[in-house]
């Protein structure tokens, strides 16, 4: 049975330009996407009136 590797990549999405920082990431990697997992902050008062953001960075699962 052949292994499969994958490697697991964290993208930092701070700030308004994430769709271009994400589409840049994308389209960089050499492999396939397999899945892309928010990690989320825990929630507050802020976040529910949208003051500030809820989702910490992104990990996006790759295999090569």
């Amino acid at each position: 049975m052949k292994k499969r590797k994958y490697r697991v990549h964290r993208l930092e999405v701070h700030g308004e330009d994430i769709y271009n920082k994400l589409e840049q990431f994308l389209n960089d990697l050499k492999g396939e996407v397999v899945s892309i997992l928010p990690n989320i902050k825990k929630g507050s008062l802020p976040q529910i009136y949208g003051v500030t953001g809820k989702v910490d960075f992104l990990m996006i699962v790759e295999k090569i």
